[in-house]
């Protein structure tokens, strides 16, 4: 289990710099900033207060996967700029 969180937490890690870097690109998708906006606001839902151990499970889980699923949706010509 501590081995799944470390494998999340590196790949969290890397898609935050490429999206960081996918949002100051000149190529980026329009829906790219609301997109990202949208995932932040999920992660800091005060739904995570309200039940923590729920919180936690979506913090760790759910939010780097979607994190992930929408940095594939990028166009390669902004991938290919970060790498």
């Amino acid at each position: 289990m501590k081995k799944f969180f470390y494998v999340l937490w590196r790949m969290s890690k890397e898609d935050l710099r490429l999206l960081w870097f996918a949002l100051k690109h000149k190529d980026r998708p329009r829906w790219l900033l609301p997109a990202a906006i949208g995932l932040a606001l999920y992660a800091l839902s005060p739904f995570n207060v309200a039940l923590p151990l729920l919180g936690v499970i979506d913090d760790m889980v759910l939010v780097p996967l979607a994190l992930h699923f929408l940095l594939k949706l990028l166009p390669p010509t902004v991938v290919h700029g970060f790498r």
